[in-house]
């Protein structure tokens, strides 16, 4: 069993080094406790000042397949300049040379959970959406750059939300339906900020979920509309078309009195969020580590998630898998943990009965990429190691068109390729 000591102080650390040290993560944990880290990044004991450590690279990538094949990647050079690069269906190793994209000069996340993202249209549309933070720590605008011709030329970038504050609007996910609307979902803190205080604090819990819609292949978007109120601030939000076609969301909620599960919902329908996981995790803080999402063929759900729950008496961190009912609520009978009590930031894809799961164990300096594959629905997996590297490296991400699936996992040497074998 997983105990509460070791897998909660690998949380923090990793929650730091996401952060960019202790001092930052213990300003974004608003006061919970940060021991098992250590001192502050300001200093060491004894007053001796640290020396400042070069920033981190900013390796956080989005990938995707295009209607003709090709593998689409999308990321930040080692100049900060936002780029895409592709490969051939035949070849997914054969990377061509990355194109950098003019941003008007914009500041753009693309380190861990949030990323710079690209989706397809049905109709030669190709977008790319990223954050540009604001001045403001925490604050931030979702932009976006749209290809009417398959990506041969790109639009300036332009801001996707018509709320223009200098708040959070950040941690976005887009994905066209099934119709080819474009859904943009983003982590929202209007409702925060209008709320009155409570000493210093406001009385709104955590951050909201909001979304627009662009019928034209972001030329032109619909109002923002809120999906759900106390969502957690820094997590990704998974996306899935359901059975119907109409794009599911799946994101870190923040649950009275202060619980940190999964909230459900389908974006187009205004319906009730559905609770889709009962860790029980009460935290004051944001691990930013979200879920993945994807369509079963029995029309429920694939999701892996992390969390930490009481088992036997003790606090039980993991990534866990679990299948979801079409309303997105658990069959609690199929959770479990993934096999390896280092796994973080899973990803998860399926065709018919096979299903994917994919993640990242990080051990020191070393770090290896792993698949759980299945046959028969996700009743069963076999547990596979598909590359190690040393130093840092992004998240693994999913890619698939039809019943190709691969994964995609960036590393400051190379961006590597697996295609999965089922």
């Amino acid at each position: 069993m997983v105990r509460r000591g070791r897998v909660w102080g690998r949380w923090l650390l990793t929650l730091a080094v996401a952060l960019g040290g202790v001092g930052a993560l213990a300003q974004h944990m608003h006061g919970a406790e940060v021991g098992a880290v250590g001192g502050g990044a300001g200093g060491a004991a004894g007053g001796t000042a640290r020396p400042a450590k070069a920033p981190r690279p900013q390796l956080a990538t989005g990938v995707a397949f295009a209607p003709d094949g090709r593998l689409w990647l999308t990321g930040l050079d080692a100049q900060g300049r936002l780029f895409v690069q592709s490969a051939p269906a035949q070849d997914l190793q054969a990377w061509n040379a990355p194109r950098v994209l003019d941003t008007a000069g914009d500041v753009i996340a693309a380190d861990g959970e949030n990323r710079p993202k690209l989706a397809f249209g049905p109709r030669g549309q190709v977008v790319i959406s990223y954050t540009q933070p604001r001045a403001k720590p925490y604050t931030g605008w979702i932009r976006m750059l749209r290809s009417s011709d398959g990506g041969q030329t790109f639009s300036a970038p332009f801001t996707v939300h018509a709320d223009q504050q200098e708040i959070t609007h950040r941690f976005e996910s887009i994905a066209f339906d099934a119709e080819g609307v474009l859904h943009t979902v983003w982590i929202d803190k209007r409702d925060m900020e209008a709320a009155p205080k409570a000493g210093k604090k406001s009385s709104y819990r955590g951050a909201a979920i909001y979304r627009n819609e662009s019928r034209d292949g972001g030329a032109s978007f619909g109002p923002d509309t809120k999906v759900a109120d106390h969502s957690c601030e820094c997590c990704r939000i998974a996306l899935a078309p359901g059975a119907d076609g109409q794009l599911r969301a799946m994101w870190r909620h923040v649950f009275e009195p202060n619980v940190r599960d999964h909230g459900f919902a389908v974006l187009s329908s205004g319906a009730p969020v559905a609770r889709a996981t009962f860790d029980g995790w009460q935290v004051d803080a944001c691990p930013h580590h979200g879920p993945g999402l994807a369509l079963a063929d029995d029309g429920g759900f694939h999701a892996v998630w992390f969390g930490i729950r009481k088992e036997r008496g003790e606090d039980v961190a993991a990534v866990r898998y679990a299948r979801l009912n079409a309303d997105g609520s658990p069959r609690l009978s199929t959770v479990r943990a993934l096999p390896d009590e280092a796994a973080e930031h899973a990803d998860v894809a399926a065709a018919g009965a096979r299903v994917a799961v994919v993640w990242r164990s990080v051990e020191g300096a070393r770090s290896t990429l792993r698949a759980w594959l299945s046959n028969d629905g996700g009743q069963t997996f076999q547990r596979h190691a598909l590359a190690q590297v040393q130093g840092d490296n992004d998240h693994p991400r999913l890619a698939q068109q039809g019943a190709r699936m691969v994964v995609v996992w960036r590393t400051t040497q190379e961006v590597q390729v697996h295609e999965l074998r089922f």
